[in-house]
């Protein structure tokens, strides 16, 4: 049984907020029906009385006129009452005639005074918008000014909405987990200022020595950024995983395209994951028997049984976000895991050769509403069972869920393991680096109470939908690639069993391909095919590598697409690391002086900071896409020269937000310090005055 995860447990709060709402509105509504009944009920009254002490006569007329008339009937002519009236009515209203008196438009006043309205309407129409949504609102500055309550967004999410800015629904990721933009193609240009040395701490610490940012850039958050695990921005800002679908025939002849170890590569998530999973548990370097640290080739060397590293499998960060993980993050989540221990004390960095571990866990439902642990299975890559173990629940159980479980009331009769039991023992079995492997595996943890870095979910890695949010269940995918018939019986899921059938799964992926078994990279059609055999056959074509160069993992072959243009703006340093994702591409680029209509990336080297700024300003408007990528020196961070440091920088923020044309999106990064503060990301779409004051109204 499944967890509800954390969007289903917001939308049932929003649910019961709306219901109570609703109770409210129906209590006051029978307050306000009485209220009226009652007075209806006086009135009532009131009149009663009032036509018991004029039963008789008055004034000699008949008790039935309510009032005398003094007018011959003769006078009382259709014509007469009529005008008399409208005279009545003009009395009435006399006093307010002035007041409410509206000018009424015809002829050519009204036609244009409605061709006005309507441009107007357009205009407001064409505006881009930009919101967050309620991830990018648990990473904001502005609404949870404490730290403890905020959870930060990753650059990969930066990345996400640049590329969406830029392309819409043609990006090959969307930024929809924490951000929304209505009227992206109304985006005029994207402008990103990069400032690598500073950080949050920098932004909180000093705010009001960054009042250009405070004033243009309405959208603020934190960022885990690659500073905080010693990776690289440029890495993680420039390269794109490839997705399955972007084309057809990289769908059909991707199984031909492992021939060069290309899929491979271009299939790594954004930077090195295990170092990214250094900014979120405790981890140190992987060693040699002797101490020694494990060399770079180290890490590329697999077992004979893989065809490809088994890290490349890992959920990143985000993807364990996503997918409902427990995380040891600050905010939020840490109030929320505040009883969760971790598997380990202090993790080892995983490589090609950790060992993987298939684990189960079974539950039934106690008083509290929840699942808790009945049995839990831990097993070895030789499907050898390490852990096999009935647990005693807390709390009592109100529902042993045993068509799911395959847990009785008479199997717990006798058994006295606790969940402290079972975590402890965890903690003993589980080496450092140990990889865990199972189906939808944050249900499990959950139930556990517990959290650990290195996760490869066969729900993740493996799916015949096509669709990424739609799980396949563990009994097809068995069925499906391991000829195995699982969850059979009547009398319930056996957790062992379940447990070795995710690790065969990972097993035979590894054995395969990094695509294999996902209709989400191959594309569906090609499903069987992979599952038959990744070797090439007599008359296949290849394609040869300056086919290949078509599908770079480079942001810039995405933005540059449809005939814009991009600028690059920096140091050499800086310039030498983008250059990596150029060089294997088909892109035309040219330096500064050189750049023409016909290229499609502008390389602009710059000798200082405020010469990179003032460079980009000045072309910012001629590409579509503008990224200026600066390094604050270590010195210019020293205490005695914060202020002109900061002074800098908010001048370089003015004068890029004063050259970006209107509609614009703006976005400034500080790249954190390395092992220390978080980074930042200010963003705001830059709206002409007239019609911001409009929308503000609307």
């Amino acid at each position: 049984m499944k967890t509800p995860t954390e969007k289903q447990l917001q939308r049932i709060e929003k649910k019961r907020k709306k219901m109570a709402a609703l109770l409210e509105i129906t209590k006051l509504n029978d307050k306000d029906r009485e209220a009226r009944a009652h007075k209806q009920a006086e009135m009532d009254i009131g009149h009663a009385s009032d036509s018991s002490s004029s039963s008789g006569t008055i004034n000699g007329e008949s008790p039935s006129r309510k009032r005398p008339c003094s007018r011959p009937l003769e006078d009382l002519n259709p014509e007469s009452i009529k005008n008399e009236n409208v005279k009545s009515l003009d009395i009435i209203k006399e006093p307010d005639s002035l007041s409410n008196k509206k000018p009424r438009l015809s002829g050519e006043e009204y036609i244009k005074m409605k061709q006005e309205l309507r441009e107007r309407s357009n205009k407001l129409k064409a505006i881009p918008r930009f919101r967050l949504k309620a991830v990018g609102d648990n990473a904001s500055l502005c609404i949870n000014l404490k730290s403890e309550e905020r959870i930060p967004i990753f650059l990969s999410d930066i990345q996400h909405l640049l590329m969406y800015s830029l392309l819409g629904h043609h990006s090959p990721y969307l930024p929809a987990r924490w951000c929304h933009l209505e009227k992206y193609n109304k985006v005029s240009h994207t402008v990103v200022l990069v400032i690598e040395g500073l950080s949050l701490y920098h932004f909180m610490a000093y705010e009001s020595m960054f009042s250009n940012i405070t004033t243009n850039l309405e959208h603020r958050l934190e960022l885990v950024t690659p500073a905080a695990y010693g990776g690289s921005i440029v890495e993680e800002l420039a390269a794109v995983p490839l997705t399955g679908t972007q084309s057809d025939r990289l769908i059909k002849l991707t199984w031909l395209i492992s021939e060069f170890g290309s899929l491979e590569a271009a299939l790594q998530r954004t930077g090195d994951l295990v170092k990214l999973l250094k900014a979120v548990f405790p981890m140190k370097p992987a060693t040699t028997s002797d101490g020694k640290e494990l060399s770079e080739e180290a890490y590329k060397d697999v077992p004979v049984t893989d065809k490809f590293p088994r890290t490349q499998l890992l959920l990143s960060p985000w993807q364990l976000v996503e997918e409902n993980y427990p995380l040891p993050l600050a905010g939020v989540l840490a109030t929320k895991y505040h009883d969760y221990i971790m598997t380990k004390d202090m993790y080892v960095e995983a490589t090609p050769k950790s060992p993987m571990y298939g684990l189960d866990c079974e539950m039934c439902r106690t008083t509290t509403g929840l699942l808790e642990l009945t049995r839990i299975t831990l097993v070895d890559e030789s499907m050898k069972i390490l852990y096999d173990t009935l647990v005693k629940p807390e709390n009592k159980i109100i529902d042993y869920l045993t068509r799911f479980s395959g847990i009785t009331e008479k199997m717990l009769e006798d058994v006295t393991t606790t969940l402290s039991d079972v975590q402890n023992t965890l903690k003993t079995i589980l080496p450092a680096d140990a990889i865990l492997v199972g189906q939808s595996l944050n249900s499990d943890l959950h139930t556990l109470k517990m959290m650990h870095p290195y996760i490869i979910d066969t729900s993740v890695i493996f799916n015949i939908t096509g669709d990424r949010y739609r799980k396949t269940k563990l009994q097809v995918l068995a069925r499906e690639f391991l000829s195995e018939a699982i969850q059979q019986g009547k009398a319930g899921h056996c957790s062992s069993e379940d447990a070795k059938a995710s690790l065969k799964l990972a097993q035979l992926k590894l054995a395969n391909s990094v695509n294999y078994g996902d209709a989400v990279l191959t594309g569906q059609r090609d499903l069987e095919l992979l599952k038959m055999s990744t070797h090439k056959q007599p008359g296949q074509k290849i394609l040869d590598k300056t086919e290949l160069r078509k599908y770079a993992t480079s942001i810039f072959n995405h933005v540059t697409k449809n005939q814009k243009s991009a600028a690059i703006v920096g140091s050499d340093d800086v310039m030498n690391e983008y250059s990596r994702y150029l060089k294997t591409s088909s892109l035309s680029v040219m330096d500064d002086t050189n750049f023409d209509a016909n290229d499609q990336v502008r390389l602009v080297l710059a000798d200082s900071c405020k010469g990179a700024v003032t460079r980009a300003s000045q072309i910012a408007m001629e590409h579509a896409f503008t990224l200026c990528h600066v390094q604050v020196p270590g010195e210019d961070l020293e205490t005695e020269r914060l202020t002109k440091t900061f002074s800098s920088v908010n001048k370089w923020v003015d004068k890029l937000w004063q050259h970006t044309a209107q509609n614009g999106l703006v976005c400034v990064v500080f790249g954190g310090q390395t092992k220390a503060s978080n980074g930042a990301c200010f963003l705001n779409i830059k709206k002409d005055l007239v019609h911001a004051k409009a929308l503000a109204k609307a």
